[in-house]
């Protein structure tokens, strides 16, 4: 996924971090013989009488930082448990039992995983995966035992991940994979954040074509734009597809750039439009140079920045409100798998079908 400014956001992101962390630590380990029941929703203020909560203040930045120190403190609990344990219950720190990584495995992990024969030889890669895995390993013994240890009843864990985050996106002038008047009301909806020069949005779109097959009934798919300042000739390329719209040609020129290996130019898109069947070329130019939409992708731009998107390829899934064009749901970033995609699609769909049997 590509990001910008990278250092400023991981700075924030410390910084978050540590203020929550604060936050949730006199909960847990509060001096008083009452038990403090650990929470992720501390007040933090009473203003005229009401009180102001984390949850108040949460947006998207906010609520991947908590869930960021939530998987952080997860590990480490399970590790302070264990350690707790050892004296009477000596079989769950057996080092010994805890596997290394093979070379077998090293292999396996360097042919099977995609992008990474890119950053090296094996030779040079070995070290890097070895201790890649070795953590991997780690973790899951720990989580291994830390099970066992669970069923067994001999801890009783209170902490709890953060509440579920929900966004509110405007659809606005998103380009709709299928249209509105065949008569089907979707009440789930995909909608993409990209940039035609981001590789990770480039990779997405095979999962994307599967997931358009797969639910053609249901979900709702819808692209905006989202190009990042460093990819130059992305706006461009944004605006391209926009010129294409107008000749009901989006789809394949957006298909054809992210098809491409390489970078296309400003200069060579009219060549790119008529490949992907658009008519009028000179009407096309024409509305790239004048940049007649230039706007609509800098409006994509800003609503997206405005949400909480950072990088790309970015994705808001949730049940969409076709009355206001605004989808309700959460932010998912990356090349994000098919898998992934479906399970979460699908407790949309869930939630979306419950609510019309109550209506019913």
């Amino acid at each position: 996924m590509y990001f910008f400014p990278l250092h400023l956001l991981k700075t924030i992101a410390a910084s978050v971090a540590i203020f929550f962390f604060g936050l949730f630590l006199p909960n847990i380990y509060a001096d008083s013989k009452e038990l403090h029941l650990y929470t992720n929703n501390p007040v933090l203020a009473s203003v005229d009488g009401e009180f102001l909560t984390s949850e108040d203040l949460k947006n998207s930045q906010i609520h991947d930082v908590m869930v960021q120190l939530h998987q952080i403190q997860s590990q480490a609990l399970k590790v302070a448990i264990l350690a707790k344990l050892k004296k009477n219950h000596p079989e769950l720190t057996l080092e010994s039992d805890m596997p290394l990584p093979s070379e077998k495995d090293v292999v396996r992990f360097y042919d099977s995983t995609p992008g990474i024969k890119e950053m090296g030889t094996l030779a040079k890669m070995r070290n890097e995966i070895t201790e890649y895995l070795e953590k991997v390993f780690r973790n899951n013994y720990i989580n291994d035992r830390y099970e066992f240890a669970i069923k067994k009843g001999w801890a009783k864990v209170y902490l709890q991940p953060p509440s579920e985050f929900k966004l509110k996106a405007r659809v606005g002038t998103a380009k709709l994979w299928f249209d509105e008047d065949e008569g089907l009301t979707r009440r789930v909806f995909l909608l993409e954040y990209s940039d035609f020069q981001c590789p990770f949005c480039k990779r997405v779109q095979p999962t994307l074509d599967k997931l358009r097959e797969h639910y053609p009934k249901e979900v709702q798919f819808g692209y905006r734009h989202f190009p990042l300042d460093f990819h130059k000739e992305a706006k461009y390329m944004a605006e391209s597809v926009e010129c294409a719209r107008d000749q009901g040609k989006f789809w394949e020129l957006q298909k054809l750039l992210y098809a491409e290996k390489d970078t296309v130019s400003r200069a060579r898109l009219h060549q790119y439009a008529k490949k992907a069947g658009v008519k009028n070329t000179h009407r096309f130019q024409v509305c790239l140079k004048e940049r007649k939409y230039k706007e609509r992708v800098l409006n994509d731009l800003k609503e997206g920045t405005e949400i909480g998107i950072r990088g790309t390829p970015a994705f808001i899934l949730g049940i969409y409100d076709a009355e206001t064009s605004v989808v309700h749901g959460e932010l998912l970033s990356g090349a994000v798998s098919e898998e992934k995609f479906k399970k979460a699609i699908e407790k949309y769909l869930s939630t979306s079908r419950a609510e019309a049997s109550l209506a019913q």
